[in-house]
């Protein structure tokens, strides 16, 4: 699974960290950042997340090769 955030669109709501806080976490500036081995999830929540992003700055993809 390929995780990307948009770090120019994240306007630091925090949906994505209260979805799925295994994958997801804030910076300290409160932007969305992945926690490491979070793109081998493949939780549903990843998805979720990404849908739960006000401004839809979270893209889920599957990975290819």
């Amino acid at each position: 699974m390929r995780i990307d955030i948009d770090q120019d669109v994240c306007i630091g709501a925090g949906q994505c960290a209260l979805t799925a806080p295994g994958v997801f976490t804030q910076d300290d500036d409160g932007y969305s950042t992945l926690l490491p081995g979070g793109e081998d999830s493949g939780s549903l929540l990843v998805r979720e997340a990404a849908r739960a992003c006000p401004v839809g700055a979270i893209t889920v993809s599957e990975r290819v090769g």
